[in-house]
């Protein structure tokens, strides 16, 4: 086998003749210099080779690549010669399903007409994103009785009549579609994305398939495209999948393949995401469901594993019960009709007095209907084997019992970390509760929910996904902040102090300070002081925003300020708003690339998720306006408990964890702006404190050199910032 270093300078020759191909690509010195670095990552590692100590070749390589290096085709190009001359496969996962299909859908096509030797490559994604025909095909039959998963969503409030009934027409109408080949059975591929109940009904999910048992298996929509995955050498996931399937063989264990996570600084949030809890304290008619259905079915294949199963449905009835009763008699009393949901966090993660008991008696019920339901599963399948006349039936009894099984499972991990109670030392869990007051016209009765969640993200990757890890780039255009440290980024994602790990910052080849221009426009009133800051935005954005010519983006971190400052346009303004939630989002950048392309002024209003991932090159965004420094949301639970045990450790979470997460996100929101080289653009801040205080000039310092320009606190705006020589 061709030995570390000569695959890696191969895979170097493999992207210089790229490049010198022409056809668009032209020489960048940070892109190749990033090549470089994955290819001596990704040589030098083994997947496959871990010895019994787990111990073996390793290498990670973290590399923080600025807009318009080119860092897909920087990694993708070293990656896939080291996988085919390896004989291993490349997984690439980055943040969104939309960054999914575009690799798919453009760049790989493009790479793969390039390069000499030919590949295949395929897009994974989650079950929940196809449809199940079963469960279609069981909606349709029985409307009524299907309704297993009614109410998963405590949050939500069950379909009235109304919207039982718009529900099953649009099942009706998808099933058509469907079988006359007018839809290929993918979420994503919708013209309209459903209401999420609707589709809830239908989704595939694991706990629900019988898989090879399936009655409708050889015409199953999920199978069908993992059937894809089987000869691809390039395999393009998300980060929720990626984590959510390890262990499973669903995809390439970490340890067999060479893994690319672009994107990665939204690693560490979607591993908390990923591994927290919830589940409802009140609505517990789906246990009495889930009982009387393992009941029935255990009489169907003449299993004796339920034996326990009515008293351990009732344990866990009345410990749920109980707890919900305990949270409506602490806190309920703050509720009122018509209300926001009232949401209480449990100090330190400390369990109130009176949780304990019920708590224990509900996790041992849960494990004890967990370990029936599993029996039930596998008695199922051997019924299914042996009785393929019978395997519609008998499949339909285990989609039953499956639609439930999730509910169990969450109920039973909720409850367990509830009731954990950490080493000394060791940081607690968030737990809090959410009341949610009763609506009009209802019942009159509160509804609980109650969360549980890890809080250092860094801890759960370091013990659920890294040690499997052999040969793997981590990289994204913000890992640093801007001050060239990754120490942060390197502590939220677990690979502080590891051995095996090297870094890399790659510079934007924009010539940012005649390219672009940051106009610092603070306002007059204070951002602690909400309502004033809100109002002095609101009056700034009235004055400036008639002077965009072309493409704006606003963005906004708070939808109430986004709507209040909506209201608040004139109506010869307001039409050349597009608000983001209106319409659906690919319709709404379409409108915009329209009436820019038309030489019309467009102008975009967003929350955090247009901050990032949003491509609006050239006239999209010719201006940028930044309403308000974008940290975290103050109320976020997880973030708070955090926050609370780095101040009991004598620590401070501000400048530890709030700043440099603010400065990562402020620099995702300024790139926005550029787009590539030839782009001209403004970007206006309307915060004073990121000239006022010391963190804010921190973060200032952090962001590309574009020329800057103070203006008077008061002062318009001018319409378009002059071309400023570099």
């Amino acid at each position: 086998m061709e030995d570390a270093e000569a695959l890696a300078q191969r895979a170097l020759d493999q992207f210089d003749g790229l490049i010198a191909q022409g056809g668009g690509l032209r020489p960048r010195a940070g892109q190749r210099a990033m090549a470089a670095c994955v290819a001596t990552a990704l040589a030098h590692g083994a997947p496959g080779q871990v010895a019994a100590d787990g111990q073996g070749p390793r290498r990670l390589a973290v590399v923080e690549a600025g807009t318009g290096v080119g860092k897909s085709l920087a990694y993708l190009v070293p990656a896939i010669t080291v996988a085919l001359q390896r004989g291993t496969r490349v997984v690439v996962s980055t943040a969104t399903v939309a960054l999914q299909e575009q690799l798919v859908r453009q760049d790989l096509p493009a790479l793969a007409a390039r390069l000499p030797t030919p590949f295949r490559f395929a897009l994974a994604k989650g079950r929940g994103r196809y449809v199940c025909r079963l469960k279609l095909e069981r909606w349709l039959g029985d409307p009524h009785g299907a309704d297993a998963g009614e109410g998963d969503d405590d949050l939500l409030a069950p379909l009235d009549a109304t919207g039982a009934a718009a529900r099953l027409a649009w099942l009706h109408a998808r099933a058509d579609d469907l079988a006359h080949g007018r839809w290929d059975g993918e979420l994503d591929s919708l013209p309209q994305p459903p209401e999420p109940a609707w589709w809830a009904a239908v989704a595939a999910d694991a706990a629900s398939c019988s898989a090879r048992h399936c009655p409708l298996y050889g015409g199953c929509v999920y199978f069908e495209r993992r059937k894809e995955l089987v000869g691809a050498q390039v395999i393009v996931v998300n980060h929720d999948l990626l984590l959510a399937t390890l262990g499973t063989r669903q995809l390439p264990e970490p340890d067999q393949c060479l893994l690319v996570l672009d994107e990665a600084h939204h690693l560490p949030a979607t591993a908390l995401a990923q591994w927290s809890c919830r589940t409802g304290l009140t609505r517990l008619a789906w246990i009495d469901q889930l009982s009387s259905r393992m009941l029935r079915v255990a009489q169907e294949v003449e299993c004796d594993a339920v034996a326990d199963v009515p008293e351990a449905a009732a344990q866990l009835r009345a410990a749920l019960q109980e707890l919900a009763r305990l949270a409506v008699q602490t806190w309920g009393g703050a509720l009122r009709h018509g209300e926001e949901p009232l949401r209480v966090r449990w100090p330190l993660g400390r369990v109130p007095d009176g949780w304990e008991a019920p708590l224990r008696q509900g996790g041992q019920a849960a494990e004890t209907l967990l370990a029936a339901l599993r029996a039930l599963g596998a008695a199922l399948r051997g019924a299914m084997r042996e009785q393929p006349e019978e395997a519609r039936r008998l499949a339909q009894l285990y989609a039953q019992l499956g639609t439930l099984a999730p509910r169990l499972e969450a109920t039973s991990d909720t409850v367990r970390w509830l009731a954990h109670v950490p080493e000394p030392g060791q940081p607690p869990l968030a737990k809090w509760l959410t009341l949610v007051p009763p609506a009009a016209g209802g019942d009159g009765s509160v509804r609980v929910v109650a969360h549980a969640s890890p809080i250092q993200p860094g801890a759960l990757l370091r013990a659920r996904l890294w040690p499997q890890v052999r040969a793997a780039v981590l990289t994204s255009a913000t890992l640093t902040g801007g001050g060239g440290r990754f120490d942060f980024f390197l502590r939220e994602a677990g690979l502080a102090d590891d051995a095996d790990v090297s870094t890399l910052a790659v510079e934007s080849p924009f010539d940012h300070a005649r390219q672009g221009e940051l106009v610092l426009a603070g306002v007059t009133a204070d951002p602690r002081d909400l309502p004033a800051y809100q109002q002095a935005v609101q009056q700034a954005l009235l004055r400036d925003l008639p002077g965009v010519r072309q493409g704006a983006l606003v963005l906004f971190t708070s939808r109430a300020h986004l709507r209040q400052v909506a209201q608040a346009l004139p109506p010869e303004l307001r039409e050349r708003v597009l608000v983001q939630g209106e319409l659906p989002r690919a319709q709404l950048l379409q409108r915009h690339r329209e009436r820019v392309g038309a030489g019309q002024p467009s102008i975009l209003f967003g929350l955090q998720s247009f901050g990032e991932g949003l491509d609006l090159p050239g006239a999209l965004c010719a201006d940028l306006f930044i309403t308000k420094l974008p940290f975290a949301p103050p109320d976020d639970p997880v973030g708070e408990a955090r926050a609370e045990w780095l101040r009991a450790s004598g620590r401070d979470p501000f400048l530890e964890l709030v700043v440099p997460a603010t400065a990562l996100r402020l620099q995702q929101w300024v790139g926005r702006a550029l787009r590539s080289e030839d782009d001209r653009a403004r970007i206006v801040c309307y915060d004073p404190r990121l000239t006022a205080t010391g963190y804010g000039r921190m973060m200032l310092a952090g962001l590309p050199p574009f020329a800057r320009r103070v203006v008077v606190q008061g002062a318009r705006v001018p319409a378009a910032a002059p071309e400023v020589e570099a």
